[in-house]
Formats: C-alpha cells, sequence, structure tokens
C-alpha cells in the first residue's frame, strides 16, 4: 500500500471519528453539558467545554480533509489524542467515578478500556505525522 493511501486512510479514520463524537455530544448537548458540570476537573466551565470539544474535534477533521492542511492537522491530532488519553490517565488514577464525556458508543467503554483506545488512537497520529513528512525516497521532510 503507498505511503499517501495509508495517510489518506489514517486522516480519514480520524476524520469519523471526530466527527462522530463531535456530533453525538451535541446532539446530547445538555447530557455532555450535565456529566462535564460533575466533572471536578472541568465542572467550573462546563458550558465552555461541552461547546469547545465538539468544535475544535469539527475544525480538526475540516483541515485533515484539506490536503494543504493536513500536516498541521495531524499534529492538532496529536495533541488531542494527547489531552483526550492525559484526562483519561487522570481518572483512572484518581477516585473519580464519573461518567465519560465522550459522544455515541464510546460512553460505552471503561475507563480502562478507553485508555487503551486513546494510547493506541495516539500511536496512530504519530504514524500518520512520520509517514506524511517522508518524501517519496523515503526520507524525512521537514517543512
Amino acid at each position: 500500500m503507498k505511503r499517501e493511501t495509508i495517510v489518506q486512510i489514517i486522516c480519514y479514520s480520524f476524520i469519523l471519528l471526530f466527527m462522530y463524537t463531535a456530533i453525538s455530544k451535541l446532539l446530547a448537548f445538555s447530557v455532555t453539558e450535565f456529566d462535564m458540570q460533575r466533572n471536578p476537573i472541568l465542572g467550573n466551565y462546563p458550558r465552555f467545554w461541552a461547546i469547545s470539544v465538539p468544535l475544535v474535534e469539527i475544525v480538526v477533521s475540516v483541515l485533515l480533509f484539506l490536503p494543504g492542511t493536513r500536516k498541521i492537522a495531524l499534529f492538532a491530532t496529536l495533541l488531542l489524542m494527547i489531552g483526550f488519553t492525559g484526562y483519561v490517565g487522570v481518572l483512572l488514577a484518581s477516585d473519580f467515578h464519573l461518567p465519560c464525556t465522550c459522544g455515541g458508543i464510546f460512553r460505552q467503554l471503561t475507563w480502562t478500556q478507553h485508555l487503551y483506545v486513546n494510547i493506541a488512537l495516539t500511536i496512530l497520529a504519530v504514524i500518520g505525522i512520520i509517514l506524511n513528512g517522508q518524501g517519496r525516497d523515503g526520507k524525512y521532510i521537514t517543512v
């Protein structure tokens, strides 16, 4: 499989993931906001987080779709995944017994399952960045 095709598959996978979770959060906005309000980490600004997280996911999805912004979008994806993974890690390490504020079927995962999924997705984002930066000769391009 060509490197460009793999990068496209990775980008489209994240587009589907981010759009699915963003739309799920927005469709169940009152539930998302309530869950964030109960969260001691995010609880001071539940409306801000309930709006901004899906909005950022949608913006990153659009940037992933456009070839000219793919490099910055892959780095943004990596930052989001590191943030989401760190958040799950903090919740796992704490005594908080909170529902997942993710959208859709991801709400059904345990925090441990969620951590594993996020770690895998973080690795996928790194692979996308590496492959996106390789030239046709296999050397890494730093532009």
